[in-house]
């Protein structure tokens, strides 16, 4: 299974996660091996995100060939592309798991929740991502 972490630059395991996943530096993308241990961990630098560009990460985490996403929130837009394109979107709160290490931990011991439409940011500025 391979997860992406948004991540602050340089990314890799002991990279803070980026609070906006549409705006980070680069995606951490951790692999697990069928027994959930870290196989690989290599970094994929984002695109550009301009108005409206929330679907640049999807396509781009499409194309690597990623199954899930670990997120602190996202918009409606992202939250229902990644469902279109089969990625499922977790999330992980940003005040207890602070680094991709500990992201990829928790996900890897079935800690965290997968995200629910009823969940997504609304656009008022005060979102979590």
């Amino acid at each position: 299974m391979l997860i992406a972490i948004p991540s602050d630059n340089p990314g890799g395991m002991e990279a803070q996660r980026s609070d906006h996943f549409g705006h980070c530096d680069v995606f951490t993308l951790v692999e697990l091996d069928d027994s959930k241990e870290v196989k690989s961990v290599v970094t994929l630098q984002n695109g550009e995100h301009q108005a409206g560009g929330c679907m640049v990460p999807v396509a781009l985490l499409k194309n690597a060939g990623v199954d899930a996403i670990v997120v602190g929130g996202i918009g409606a837009r992202p939250m229902q592309g990644f469902a279109n394109e089969g990625i499922a979107v977790y999330f992980a709160d940003r005040n207890s798991i602070r680094t991709v290490a500990q992201a990829a931990t928790s996900f890897a011991a079935g800690r965290l929740p997968v995200m629910h439409p009823e969940q997504v940011c609304k656009g008022s500025g005060n979102c979590s991502h």
